[in-house]
């Protein structure tokens, strides 16, 4: 019996021992079930790299119930909140507070930055701005409609909305304008830079033709396989231009207002949350189908994402 009672002593000894030490004042969070490192560092605006520091933890390091976390303070480690509304995708927020993805993700422990929801909470690391405003645009503006142009496509490229453009310009239907057709755009907005056509003498590049509805691989002014393709529908339309691919994935999930689609294959991102990829949800190539990404059949996303490397031009164009 008494060597039992030495026993417990001696436990209760090394647990007292073994317990941190935390100076008076210090914020104590005592980890309960279902929680995490980054639903804890959310709830206390700060961010789970800051968090696991001040406990000497990795930012995946696993926590347990009843562990006493200590929150770090002095020096404000964010500089806000930022609450996902419907049609926002991690690049756009960044881009909103001036910052990377990669910085916001890794700041809010996101491990896919194609993929965050409405309602998510995400903490803004020191280093963002307050939102971007908005530039005016110049009295008077003019645009005159191309082949190929949509309301909502134009008003996108001039940051304004599609509704605001309509009423800018008396009409009625927002589905219906005609080439030549000059609208005026309202203050407001500011027209997106338009980068230059490219003029590949060599290399590898991948060119969009989206009145065609077709990509085709280009080896200098070579081609060297073509497909049809879905692009963005009137409402969401593929933008225009000149892009590298960024990042490449062989699998990969996609959501956004009314879709989510899981392991969508040979995925390469050229602009924010656009790609090229391939496509099992629809075979109705060579219309207009998708949110604004580029969809491919699968086989022709698969020798297309083989045969492209990270830095390979996309021109986007009608």
């Amino acid at each position: 019996m008494r060597k039992v009672f030495m026993l417990s002593i001696t436990l209760a000894l090394i647990l007292a021992l073994a317990a941190p030490v935390f100076a008076q004042g210090t914020v104590v969070h005592v980890v309960q079930r279902g929680e995490n490192l980054f639903r804890i560092a959310l709830r206390y605006g700060v961010t789970v790299n800051a968090l696991a520091a001040a406990n000497g933890l990795s930012s995946a390091s696993y926590i347990y119930v009843g562990q006493r976390l200590v929150i770090p303070t002095g020096g404000s480690t964010t500089s806000g909140v930022h609450v996902v509304q419907r049609g926002e995708n991690l690049f756009r927020i960044a881009l909103r507070y001036g910052m990377t993805a990669q910085a916001l993700a890794a700041a809010n422990g996101i491990a896919n930055v194609n993929h965050v929801y409405v309602g998510q909470r995400l903490v803004i690391p020191t280093g963002g701005s307050a939102p971007l405003p908005v530039q005016p645009t110049p009295s008077g503006q003019t645009y005159t409609v191309r082949r190929g142009d949509t309301l909502s496509g134009i008003a996108l490229r001039y940051g304004v909305s599609t509704w605001a453009l309509a009423q800018a310009n008396g009409i009625r239907n927002p589905s219906f304008i005609y080439v030549g057709q000059v609208l005026r755009i309202p203050g407001g907005g500011s027209p997106a830079p338009q980068p230059p056509s490219p003029a590949p003498t060599g290399g590898r590049w991948i060119d969009v033709n989206l009145s065609a509805q077709r990509v085709t691989a280009y080896a200098g002014n070579a081609p060297v396989r073509s497909t049809l393709v879905s692009t963005g529908l009137p409402a969401t339309p593929t933008p225009t231009g000149r892009y590298r691919i960024y990042a490449k994935y062989v699998y990969d999930t996609m959501s956004g207002p009314g879709y989510y689609l899981p392991n969508v294959p040979y995925s390469m991102y050229f602009y924010r949350g656009y790609a090229i990829h391939g496509t099992y949800w629809h075979s109705n190539f060579g219309r207009r189908m998708s949110h604004g990404c580029i969809n491919l059949p699968t086989s022709e996303a698969g020798w297309l994402y083989n045969w492209a490397s990270v830095g390979t031009l996309v021109n986007i164009h009608y």
